[in-house]
Parts: structure tokens; sequence; C-alpha cells
């Protein structure tokens, strides 16, 4: 399983991977935007918050399947071993199915339906990114969305990976992973969420003050 951090915060980024087994760090357009840092410059620091190790996703703005692929380009230039994230529309699968033919890893972007993720597979992509929450927050259901699309990608397209994207709550990201979600991208705050109950937090303390009254001192 992949675990990934959705996020343009560099300095969450190297707080985060100091704990976390991240495989990498996913951004999209907005994300980026509110860093406001350019990607010339935001992708190298993601790449070294990292410990120069993981894998980096970036994705394409242009509207046509072959300034798409221009785009693509210009982001591998800055970090070789990119994924290129594509949106899942009709000119978007046409660019997947040209980056495939260049050698290019893509991601299948912007998914609100398993066969909408199905077809960007289809066309080449290597990993496709279903939006949870926001399939949620539509009236749809962003688990049973994974589930069918895991579905269709073992039938019929077994080298594709599911990216699930869009969580707001731990309880999607276990749902999700239940489903056989293969790779996850979490928001900071989310991420954070997993490990960060206040049972814990009580458990730990009850510990600590157990182990100072019987031997008056507070460690080993």
């Amino acid at each position: 399983m992949e675990l990934y951090l959705d996020t343009a915060d560099v300095a969450a980024v190297k707080r985060l991977a100091r704990i976390f087994p991240l495989a990498g760090v996913t951004t999209n357009p907005s994300i980026v935007a509110s860093g406001k840092k350019p990607v010339d410059i935001l992708l190298p620091e993601l790449r070294e918050a990292l410990g120069s190790k993981g894998r980096l996703f970036a994705q394409v703005m242009a509207p046509q399947a072959e300034q798409m692929v221009e785009d693509a380009k210009k982001l591998r230039a800055i970090i070789s071993d990119l994924v290129v994230k594509v949106p899942v529309t009709a000119e978007g699968l046409a660019a997947i199915k040209l980056l495939k033919e260049e050698g290019i890893p893509t991601l299948g972007t912007a998914v609100y339906g398993a066969s909408q993720g199905l077809l960007s597979a289809l066309a080449g992509a290597d990993y496709v990114a279903p939006y949870v929450n926001r399939l949620d927050a539509q009236g749809g259901d962003g688990i049973q969305t994974v589930n069918e699309l895991q579905q269709l990608l073992k039938l019929h397209a077994p080298g594709a990976k599911v990216l699930a994207a869009s969580f707001k709550t731990p309880r999607q990201v276990q749902d999700c992973l239940l489903a056989g979600c293969e790779s996850i991208t979490l928001p900071p705050d989310v991420a954070e969420q997993l490990i960060t109950a206040p049972a814990v937090s009580a458990a730990v303390a009850k510990f600590e003050q157990d182990w100072q009254n019987a031997f008056g001192v507070a460690g080993l």
C-alpha cells in the first residue's frame, strides 16, 4: 500500500515524513495556488522535504491534449520521474494515450465515476484518482465508487492502481483501505488524525504517571 500526502506545505511534508512511511506527495493546481509558489520552486522543495526520495505528482493545466503533453514535459523537466496528473476529460484521455506512447507515467484525476476511471486506465494511466469526499458531498457514495473501480481495474486494467483522494475523515480512509485501495493520498490534517486520538493521549499519560509514582523518575 502506498501512502501519499496531498499538499504543497513543504514544512508539513518534512515534519510528517519523519513519522509516516510516505511514498511521496501529490499536488493539484488549487493546492499549488494556495501556497503561492511556482512549481519549478515547489517541486524540488517537496522532493528535498521527502529526503530526496519518494514519488511526486503534479497536474497539467492546458485544455487540449497536445498542449497537455507539452505541460507534462515541462513538469518532467523539473522532476524527471514525476507522475503527471491529467483530468479524465475527452481531451485528457487523448493526452493520456499520447503520454503513454512516450513512456510518461500518468494519473487520471478528477474521477467521479468508476467507468470514467476505467477509461483512463485503458488509455494508459498508471494511477486513477477517485474523489471520495467530493462524491459524498454531491450525494454520491465515494467508497462504493472506489469498490466498483477496484473491481473494474482488476477485471480489465490490472496494471493500473486506484489512488484515492479527497478525504475529510479517518473513517473514509479506513473504509477505502478495506475496499482494497492500493494507494491513498491524504491532506496533512487527516493524516495526523490517524494517530491523534484523545484516548491514546490519556493512556500514555496514565502510563507515565504510574511509572513516576512507582519509581520517582520519568524515564527508564
